[in-house]
C-alpha cells in the first residue's frame, strides 16, 4: 500500500509558488508522449492525481504555459518557469501535479505508464501498467483502485 505522509507542502525551483497537498494521490503516472519529453526536458515527466479538494497553491501566482487551450492548461512558475501541475477540462476532480515539486518525494513513483507508443527506448519506470496512448475512461476506477492497495518496490 502507498502510504503518503499528509500534509506535504512543495514549490518550484526559486520557491516562489508554494504549495500545499493534503489528500493522497489517486494514482500516480509517468507520460512519455513527445509533448511531456519537451515540456519537462526528460524522458517522460511524472505525475500524481491529487483530488482538488486536497490541492491548494498557499503563495505565489502560477502562470499558464505550456497547453494555453480549452482542454488542458499547464501551470508554472512566472520567475523560474518549473512546470507545476496541470488541470485538465472536464476533469475538475484532480490535478496533475508533478510530484517532485514537493519537498518531501518519499513513496512517488509511477504507477501507470501512458503514451508507451512514443517512449524513448532507454527510459524505464518500473510502473506496474502501460498504455499505447492514455487509459480507457472505463478502467480508471480499476487503476485506482489498484493504486491503493499497490506496494512500489
Amino acid at each position: 500500500m502507498v502510504d503518503w505522509t499528509l500534509p506535504r507542502e512543495g514549490g518550484c525551483r526559486c520557491g516562489r509558488v508554494r504549495l500545499k497537498v493534503t489528500r493522497a494521490p489517486m494514482v500516480t503516472m509517468a507520460c512519455h508522449c513527445t509533448g511531456c519529453q519537451r515540456m519537462s526536458s526528460s524522458a517522460y515527466s511524472l505525475s500524481a492525481a491529487i483530488p482538488a479538494d486536497g490541492f491548494a497553491v498557499v503563495e505565489g501566482e502560477p502562470v499558464i504555459g505550456g497547453l494555453h487551450g480549452p482542454d488542458a492548461r499547464h501551470y508554472f512558475c512566472g520567475h523560474c518557469m518549473s512546470w507545476m501541475y496541470t488541470r485538465i477540462a472536464g476533469l475538475d476532480g484532480f490535478v496533475n501535479l508533478r510530484p517532485t515539486m514537493l519537498d518531501d518525494t518519499s513513496g512517488i513513483a509511477p504507477f501507470v505508464e501512458t503514451y508507451m507508443s512514443e517512449k524513448l527506448a532507454f527510459a524505464e519506470t518500473g510502473a506496474p501498467h502501460g498504455f499505447e496512448r492514455f487509459p480507457p475512461m472505463d478502467r480508471m476506477p480499476e487503476l485506482i483502485e489498484a493504486y491503493r492497495n499497490w506496494s512500489p518496490a
